[in-house]
């Protein structure tokens, strides 16, 4: 596994740097810092920030790398993991405003469109890494964000939850939304989604990694932040799909963007496993103007 962090020296770059600190040195892989300075003025100023940088990160047992380039940030950004092939991007993120939702800035959302790894936004403190969220929507297609996360999870011996959040149905089926949140009945009924949860908690198992399984009813967002309040969780995954066609880019969907916006802890955006068809932007686009049928993906 190879990490970029990308960083461009202000004290909002400090959280990918935490984030990195805790990582790196567990999982034991490469590391480079990467700084872009939009004008040539700015560069030398960043040298000497990347350098405090990078001594922080030495202090927690990394040894990065470091590469300074001028540009435009996001065509730097594309140009270095096109070149390069990492497994992960870090990118910090600063609060807007003093409450409410952190409303990432265009930048941060091209970033996690464009780029072809994983994009893991740090937010907040960045203080520890024991207890993580996979947001599924119950398919195979999150596959490879599991094993991503089942990854980073056994290097930092983090535990982790597989939610999966289902619609609410009429009040007349509550009998049916207590068979659903029963995980146990669910895994033993053999149903799609019951093999499917099985499978992502057993790959996670398989890599020494403590597992369970969460199922809830109702509007996904509330729910997921619902879980997130009650289990002091420290990074949330989300899923995003490879479009093809007309679209050459990663869809990062409502629920995705939301969670970003949201989320008081560090966000890893992971890619799904499944690429997304031209034939199938209808079925995003319903997923957009109907998202309270949507699953998290």
């Amino acid at each position: 596994m190879k990490i970029l962090i990308c960083s461009d020296g202000t004290v909002a770059s400090d959280n990918a740097i935490r984030m990195a600190g805790l990582l790196a040195p567990a999982a034991g892989v490469p590391l480079t810092l990467f700084g872009i300075a939009e004008t040539s003025d700015d560069e030398q100023p960043l040298r000497e920030a990347l350098a405090k940088q990078a001594i922080v990160l030495r202090g927690a047992g990394a040894g990065p790398r470091l590469i300074v380039r001028s540009g435009e940030p996001i065509t730097q950004i594309l140009a270095e993991t096109a070149v390069n092939k990492y497994d992960l991007v870090i990118i910090g993120a600063r609060r807007k405003q003093m409450t409410g939702y952190f409303w990432q800035s265009q930048r941060t959302y091209e970033i996690i469109k464009s780029i072809e790894p994983a994009v893991l936004v740090a937010l907040g403190n960045c203080a520890r890494l024991a207890r993580f969220l996979v947001c599924t929507g119950g398919k195979r297609y999150i596959d490879d964000a599991v094993r991503l996360t089942g990854t980073l999870a056994a290097a930092v011996g983090a535990q982790v939850t597989l939610l999966h959040v289902m619609a609410e149905p009429p009040a007349i089926y509550a009998d049916l939304v207590e068979m659903e949140e029963d995980v146990d009945a669910l895994l033993a009924s053999r149903s799609e989604l019951g093999r499917t949860l099985q499978a992502q908690k057993q790959a996670l198992q398989k890599l020494g990694v403590a597992a369970n399984i969460r199922v809830r009813h109702g509007i996904v967002a509330d729910e997921i932040f619902d879980e997130v309040a009650s289990g002091a969780y420290d990074l949330i995954v989300s899923g995003s799909s490879r479009a093809r066609g007309p679209l050459r880019h990663y869809i990062m969907g409502d629920i995705t963007r939301s969670i970003v916006n949201r989320a008081e802890c560090s966000v890893l955006v992971a890619r799904s496993s499944r690429r997304v068809a031209a034939r199938d932007f209808w079925h995003v686009l319903r997923e957009k103007l109907f998202p309270a049928a949507e699953q998290v993906s």
